[in-house]
Order: C-alpha cells, then structure tokens, then sequence
C-alpha cells in the first residue's frame, strides 16, 4: 500500500498543467480527473496547439478519463479545474456525468457555472456536480493575471 501523503493533491496537480499551458502560449488552465483519490487524467488547454476550439482544458481530461474507464460515465469521478468552467465544458461535464466539480478562479466574462448561464441552474440541465468554488483561486488568478498581462 502506498503512501499518497506525499503525491500532490489534484487541484495542485491541474495549477501545473496551467502553467505548462502558459509556457506554450496557451491560455493557462489545467484540469485533473480523479476518482477515490487516485488521478485518473490530466490535460491542459491546446486550443491552439491543436487548431481545435473545443480542446479546453475539461474536453481532454473527460475524454481521456472516459478512455481509460472504458465508459462515457464518470459518475464517480471528481473534475478539479484552475477556472470556471465555460458553457461547452459544463455540458461536457453534466454528459460526463462528474460526481464533483472543484474550479479555482471564477470567470466573469466566459464562466458557466456561477456566472453567465449558470449551466447546472437550467432545468434542461439532467445532472448537477457538487461545485465547490475557489480552490486554489489566487494562484489560479494569478497565472491568468500574469499571461494576459504579458499580451497586452
């Protein structure tokens, strides 16, 4: 049995994939999947890299924890995210079937969960994650903060 007192914690885990998406010119989030404690995906953002505008952050981590379950269903799975996820990803994630939602920053402008369209409150939407917001929000925010402030 091993001893995972010592494995960084998923939210800190996805605040990495952030920052290696910066260092690639990507808008910095990153995203980890885990279930019962153990990550199951990691992925960043590679719109550009991919010349793909749905390969957010969320899109790859589902995708390729749906591969490595073998099943569309996450339903025991925890997505941690650096941001606010946006509308695509909230669908993603209620398709996906994610038991929690952790995000860091809050996203005023392109959010989805608690600002804008508030996905989770539609009564179209047929499952809602527990959210927990804030997790790692400063540094979150000040990955962001730093990227955009270096394009502008």
């Amino acid at each position: 049995m091993s001893d995972r007192s010592s494995e960084p914690s998923p939210m800190r885990v996805a605040l990495a994939e952030a920052a290696t998406a910066a260092a690639g010119g990507e808008v910095p989030v990153g995203c980890v999947i885990a279930r019962g404690g153990t990550i199951i995906a990691t992925a960043r953002n590679r719109t550009i890299a991919d010349r793909d505008p749905t390969a957010h952050a969320e899109m790859l981590a589902i995708r390729a924890a749906a591969r490595a379950l073998g099943s569309e269903r996450l339903t025991d799975c925890d997505l941690y995210v650096t941001l606010e996820p946006c509308a695509m990803c909230a669908a993603a994630i209620a398709f996906a079937r994610i038991r929690r939602l952790y995000y860091g920053a809050p996203d005023p402008k392109g959010g989805a969960v608690e600002n804008g369209v508030r996905f989770f409150a539609s009564p179209t939407c047929h499952h809602r994650p527990d959210v927990y917001a804030g997790i790692g929000e400063a540094e979150a925010a000040a990955l962001l903060t730093k990227f955009f402030r270096a394009r502008r």
